[in-house]
């Protein structure tokens, strides 16, 4: 008899938000969003190493699922802010998870680097 359990399918609503958030940068993107309203340039330094071109191309990902809300400025010239429409903001739970993991896991790599760099 085997012991290991047979993994339940994936449902259907999950893999379809999977799809959307394993997408490169797409993370970094909403973590820089849950600051609260984010201009283009600000984006691209706080999402270190994106180009303009792929941060554009994210951002309409996140518009058309309804994430991100755009906004145009009418001043002059007019500028445009981004920022977390409330399907968005549900996401915020989910980046506070991927902080603490983070976290940890650079405690534990330091914790690791030290004990192989101490003398024997």
């Amino acid at each position: 008899m085997s012991r290991c359990h047979r993994g339940d399918p994936v449902p259907e609503d999950v893999r379809r938000a999977a799809d959307l958030l394993e997408r490169r940068w797409l993370i970094s993107i909403v973590f820089a969003a849950c600051a609260g309203e984010v201009r283009f340039n600000a984006f691209i330094d706080a999402v270190e190493g994106i180009s303009p071109r792929m941060l554009a191309e994210r951002l309409r990902d996140l518009e058309r699922a309804g994430l991100i809300e755009r906004r145009v400025l009418p001043h002059s010239p007019p500028s445009v802010e981004y920022h977390l429409t409330p399907r968005g903001r549900a996401l915020e739970p989910v980046i506070e998870a991927l902080r603490g993991y983070a976290a940890g896991e650079a405690t534990i790599a330091s914790r690791s680097h030290a004990a192989a760099s101490a003398p024997r």
